[in-house]
């Protein structure tokens, strides 16, 4: 078994990306077919992104184990007939549009899928926090008919809830690029 430690990021052309699937992607294809690799991270929101990205890539998510304060996530590596493309949600906005939308008042919700410490440290006024690990069991929270603009730290996550939405029926669904990690306009925090 091929065992990383993912708890930091890294530089991705010019965007932070999250460790666990930079490193993860990288190490799994050194993997045989249904060799399982066990991807080590500290951070809550790991568990999302490790969980999302093998459902969109046809890796089998085995499980987490949470010992002390890491999580050991267990991947198993797909063969090559159930390998899917890595897919992107096709309709994006830029930080600087969303900007735009929001100073011009326009009617839309933001949804930020970062963990809670996140969002508590540094959020668009208004945007409702969901942390994309509990999408799936909140979703009932959303309106599926409302214009929808998806906010992450990188794209990354927000890419996945995009797409999670948008297979629960909802219509107008846009992620946010590159997310929190470039937003320049104004933020608010949780005292």
């Amino acid at each position: 078994m091929t065992i990383i430690q993912a708890d930091k990021t890294l530089d991705c052309k010019g965007l932070a990306c999250p460790m666990p699937i930079v490193k993860t992607k990288k190490a799994i294809d050194e993997l045989l077919a249904g060799q399982v690799i066990e991807v080590q991270a500290t951070d809550k929101g790991s568990l999302a992104d490790i969980q999302g990205w093998a459902r969109n890539t046809g890796h089998q998510y085995l499980g987490t184990v949470h010992e002390d304060e890491v999580l050991k996530h267990f991947v198993r590596k797909a063969n090559a007939n159930e390998v899917k493309e890595e897919m992107k949600h096709p309709h994006s906005i830029t930080n600087e549009e969303l900007q735009k939308k929001i100073e011009n008042k326009d009617n839309l919700t933001i949804l930020d899928v970062r963990e809670p410490a996140e969002y508590a440290f540094n959020h668009l006024h208004g945007a409702k926090s969901i942390p994309l690990g509990e999408l799936e069991q909140r979703v009932h929270q959303l309106n599926e008919n409302d214009d929808i603009h998806v906010i992450c730290r990188t794209g990354s996550r927000s890419d996945m809830a995009c797409q999670l939405l948008t297979a629960k029926g909802f219509k107008q669904v846009t992620n946010v690029l590159p997310g929190m990690s470039g937003w320049t306009g104004p933020t608010e925090k949780i005292n």
